[in-house]
């Protein structure tokens, strides 16, 4: 695909530093597509990770950034960094961590890595944080506006504002503090103005994240694997794939050809490799690791069915707005998920995909069954997921809402509520 023009930042335009845990990420795609789109619109960006990527694969889209990247230092480096950054002026850790600073060694450094994010942030003309997730990165994000004057706000998904061990008064003052909050879903979004009252939530607008659908079109020469059920995603307790275990063991109970290839990996891959030996089906279901977008792209263009069997967790973890899905409708994947909300979002039963109950192994199995043996029905689901895609996930669209947001996030003011969706200042 030949490589897009990218529109040059203007004079005077937002410059916006992205706050980010870890950068980058095989399964945060969503953070690279929005920075591309940012760029291509014309946007100045820089990323600030709070540490180094763990993984050795990269997506190939990540050397499409034009920005660049920012590893902040801990409290080791901080010994040796003497914070001089654009003009020179020195501001060391003793004129903000004296009232900034928590007692707990893992805050500490999130405050540490804040005062240089500031640092950097300040000399380097950044005019908004902008970070993604509710915890550390927007910690720092917080931090760092405070001590540099810089406004800042978020990204909202999933587990930073549902799990067991949200600090909700820390989130409270977390979006207080903000120019303004974006999350990925109506659900979300219900959720924060039950939480923190209309008031607080006011400054909250929902926002999709989006996939470039020229990148990711439907391809009419591909011939998929009527046998290959495909699932993506971190082997956690909230994707639900030991259900999908349960369902590959009824479906090859009851005769049916396939094989289904799980992409990803993470703490549950021992115990699902036990399941699997357990119920024999070594033969079948295959744990392939995680792979980069391109590898797993080709893959999802020969599979029939994509399974992404989501639970809430436990702890109270819970998906958002899998991006697997989006990418499924995007590519004319027929997808089966599961009636949770954020999800229901993404798949109208039977018009974009297909849902069951959540845990439901059998309803699951009964779902991919048919599915395997209804090419009309996927051509169906395929169709109308792809115009769904065009209409509410497009990248481009998506994010010219929020470039408007950042522009204006440097005017003076407060944001008002024009609807749910859309801030705007006053």
């Amino acid at each position: 695909m030949a490589r897009r023009a990218i529109a040059t930042p203007s004079t005077g335009a937002p410059k916006i530093g992205y706050v980010v845990k870890r950068f980058p990420r095989l399964s945060e795609t969503f953070i690279v597509n929005e920075v591309l789109a940012l760029e291509r619109q014309g946007l100045a960006v820089e990323i600030f990770s709070l540490k180094e990527p763990r993984q050795e694969h990269r997506h190939q889209l990540v050397s499409a950034l034009r920005a660049p990247v920012t590893y902040l230092p801990g409290r080791a480096a901080l010994e040796s960094w003497a914070f001089r950054e654009g003009d020179g002026r020195q501001m060391g850790p003793e004129r903000s961590l004296a009232d900034l600073l928590p007692d707990a060694a893992d805050e500490a450094v999130l405050a540490i890595k804040a005062v240089a994010l500031a640092t950097l942030a300040r000399g380097r003309g950044i005019t908004h944080l902008h970070a993604h997730f509710a915890t550390g990165a927007t910690t720092v994000a917080r931090i760092a506006s405070r001590v540099s004057g810089i406004p800042y706000s978020f990204t909202a998904h999933a587990k930073d504002i549902f799990h067991a061990s949200v600090d909700h008064a820390a989130l409270a003052r977390k979006i207080r503090d903000a120019r303004f909050v974006v999350t990925v879903s109506d659900y979300n979004l219900r959720y924060l103005k039950q939480r923190f009252g209309a008031g607080r939530a006011a400054k909250i607008a929902r926002l999709y994240n989006g996939l470039d659908l020229e990148r990711l079109a439907p391809d009419p020469a591909a011939s998929p694997d009527p046998e290959l059920v495909l699932a993506v995603g971190r082997l956690v307790e909230k994707k639900g794939f030991r259900h999908l275990v349960d369902a590959c063991a009824v479906l090859r109970d009851r005769g049916v050809a396939f094989r289904c290839v799980v992409v990803g990996d993470g703490p549950e891959g021992a115990a699902l490799t036990r399941q699997i030996d357990s119920l024999g089906l070594g033969r079948a279901v295959t744990l392939a690791g995680p792979l980069p977008q391109e590898r797993l792209l080709r893959i999802m263009r020969r599979a029939a069915v994509l399974a992404l069997p989501c639970v809430v967790s436990e702890d109270g973890d819970r998906d958002g707005l899998p991006t697997v899905l989006l990418e499924a409708l995007a590519l004319g994947l027929p997808a089966i998920s599961t009636s949770l909300p954020g999800i229901e979002e993404i798949i109208d039963h039977r018009r974009t995909g297909l849902l069951v109950p959540p845990a439901d192994g059998l309803g699951l199995a009964d779902g991919i069954a048919e599915l395997l043996s209804n090419p009309d029905l996927r051509r169906h689901l395929a169709a109308l997921g792809r115009e769904k895609a065009e209409a509410a996930f497009d990248v481009s669209r998506n994010t010219r809402r929020l470039l408007d947001l950042f522009a204006r996030s440097t005017a003076s003011g407060r944001l008002r509520v024009i609807d749910e969706h859309t801030l705007s200042v006053r």
